[in-house]
């Protein structure tokens, strides 16, 4: 295994682990999974939102200059992915047997292979690149483990099915898109690549601001602006030692 690829491959296993942590949380501590996740969102979003215009997208723009419409188009795929699911899963009754459960996590299991596909193109750019990126996310998976998880169960799903199910689509799918994906993308030239890279951070900030901080603003957790701010310093103290 090439050092290259083995930086990558980490970062998504370690994502994977992590998701499987929430899971394994929320199964046996119920109470103090749902009383924290917030703070797990909300510092994660800070990481990832900072960390995508402090870094990212300048090294993107590096790369290509067009980069910003591509950051643009990347915002809005995810947005209009995220947008057919919700307005899909919305209209539905809990009563309305295991669709309620499968539809959401097809959806985290696509956005979670993406994830693997992000980790082989930050880290592609670059090692410190793709920690930036890495950081935030691996932080986000936790909270999504979680969510995957009461899904099913609210779904209608046994506690064991809905482990298994939940492993499957939102922790197992990260390594396997970094697999798939990087044999490819390590053989891409710079433009090429700060196009992905763009469309790459337009993907992190619209999962920090408008997903992870949605959620986090819903629940109203007392200390939730604390973890956001605890999260942009992170990534501006990361930035500036680099």
């Amino acid at each position: 295994m090439a050092p290259s690829f083995a930086y990558p491959l980490t970062a998504s296993v370690l994502a994977a682990l992590v998701t499987t942590g929430g899971i394994l949380v929320i199964l046996r501590f119920d109470a103090w999974g749902r009383r924290n996740t917030s703070y797990f969102m909300s510092f994660a979003a800070g990481v990832l939102v900072s960390a995508s215009f402090l870094h990212i997208v300048p090294k993107s723009i590096s790369l290509n200059p067009a980069a910003p419409v591509y950051l643009l188009v990347g915002f809005l795929t995810l947005y209009l992915f995220n947008y057919g699911i919700t307005a899909f899963t919305c209209n539905m009754e809990v009563d309305d047997c295991y669709s309620f459960g499968l539809v959401p996590m097809l959806g985290i299991g696509f956005h979670s292979f993406i994830d693997g596909l992000v980790y082989s193109v930050t880290f592609a750019v670059g090692t410190f690149t793709g920690v930036m990126a890495a950081v935030g996310m691996v932080l986000h998976e936790f909270p999504e483990g979680i969510v995957t998880y009461l899904l099913l169960v609210r779904g209608g799903f046994s506690k064991r099915v809905s482990l298994l199910l939940a492993f499957l689509a939102a922790a197992l799918t990260t390594p396997l898109g970094t697999v798939i994906s990087y044999p490819v993308i390590s053989r891409i030239g710079g433009p090429v690549l700060g196009i992905l890279l763009s469309l790459s951070a337009g993907a992190l900030v619209y999962v920090g601001a408008t997903h992870l901080l949605a959620h986090a603003e819903h629940e109203r957790r007392p200390f939730s602006l604390v973890a956001l701010a605890a999260g942009v310093l992170v990534a501006v103290i990361i930035v500036q030692a680099h």
